[in-house]
């Protein structure tokens, strides 16, 4: 199994609307198509979003960016402060995702995909990339290959 996690880009500061509505900034989207380019030629067969609007932003930013046309599948397991276990029950059956999302919840998800506990989270920066890959979303059964920042 292969598995990229995408933070979603920079977003407009808090408190100018709800968390859930906050949009990518100019910066943001820039950050995204960088880290996009990372993405071509990779096997990918479905892209995960947040239903977050600066997710799907990200989503649909990527999307473009490499062509790809299956349709992004929105999911509510993908929001900030979801459990990483509860994400990993997800992906049981998939190869090759891509899953956009928000910290904690990527910083969590790597640190148990690798570990196998989130005492040691990741620090991922807006647009950071993680390529993990392993026998399966196990805790503590992946190997993180990269992280990239724009």
């Amino acid at each position: 199994m292969k598995l990229w996690v995408l933070r979603h880009g920079e977003a407009e500061p808090h408190g100018t609307r709800p968390d859930s509505e906050r949009e990518l900034t100019a910066n943001g989207r820039v950050e995204v198509l960088r880290s996009a380019a990372e993405l071509v030629g990779q096997p990918l067969t479905a892209i995960y979003a947040s239903p977050f609007k600066r997710a799907q932003e990200t989503a649909i930013l990527v999307r473009e960016a490499l062509g790809f046309l299956p349709q992004i599948r929105t999911v509510e397991w993908l929001t900030p402060d979801c459990r990483p276990q509860a994400v990993a029950e997800q992906l049981v059956s998939v190869e090759c995702v891509l899953l956009v999302s928000h910290n904690p919840l990527v910083g969590n998800l790597l640190g148990y995909l690798q570990h196998g506990h989130v005492q040691a989270p990741e620090a991922v920066r807006t647009a950071g990339l993680a390529e993990l890959e392993g026998d399966g979303p196990l805790a503590g059964a992946m190997t993180l290959n990269s992280i990239k920042h724009p």
